[in-house]
């Protein structure tokens, strides 16, 4: 009866501080990585402001190739939507165009079933090519659990995927023709 009591004890502690050492991180998260393709502006942008092609240079893709996926509303630029069902590796959810400027910035509203956040796609011209910067942006209000991982894994998880995914979009784009 006393180990029972002791592992009470130190299951609540433990409960109370993992949840109270939650609170004090940051409620919201930033994570970019970027790349120079040597394409213009505009030709990125294509790419970017469609999910035609996006399965293309996706780095989400090929952890699950037989995930299903259903595009709805216009086929480029504010309100083209991607939805997606796959594996454990890449779950379910949808992502949504939700800015445009042409040339300089697409931004997607991203859901994964109930959690949310912004990926933006900035473009500048960098010397004959252009810089591409993939930024995620996500709000995890009082919740300690999402609040350790943006703080702890979300760098190591996900930042990994987006340079990946940048290597893959700059290969597709600059083996293609001028």
């Amino acid at each position: 009866m006393r180990i029972l009591k002791w592992l009470v004890w130190v299951v609540v502690v433990l409960a109370v501080l993992i949840g109270g050492g939650g609170l004090l991180l940051p409620a919201s998260s930033h994570l970019e990585r970027s790349t120079v393709i040597e394409r213009p502006p505009a030709e990125v942008f294509a790419t970017l402001n469609s999910f035609g092609r996006f399965n293309e240079w996706s780095p989400w893709f090929e952890m699950d190739p037989s995930a299903k996926y259903t595009y709805s509303g216009p086929a480029s630029g504010i309100g083209a939507k991607l939805a997606w069902v796959g594996n454990s590796s890449v779950g379910s959810g949808s992502q949504e165009i939700i800015e445009s400027v042409p040339d300089g910035r697409i931004v997607n509203a991203l859901d994964f079933g109930g959690s949310q956040a912004k990926a933006t796609f900035r473009l500048t011209p960098d010397g004959n090519g252009t810089r591409v910067t993939w930024s995620l942006d996500s709000e995890h209000g009082y919740n300690p659990i999402n609040r350790l991982f943006g703080a702890f894994l979300l760098d190591g998880m996900v930042g990994k995927d987006y340079e990946k995914g940048l290597a893959k979009l700059k290969g597709l784009l600059e083996s293609g023709p001028r």
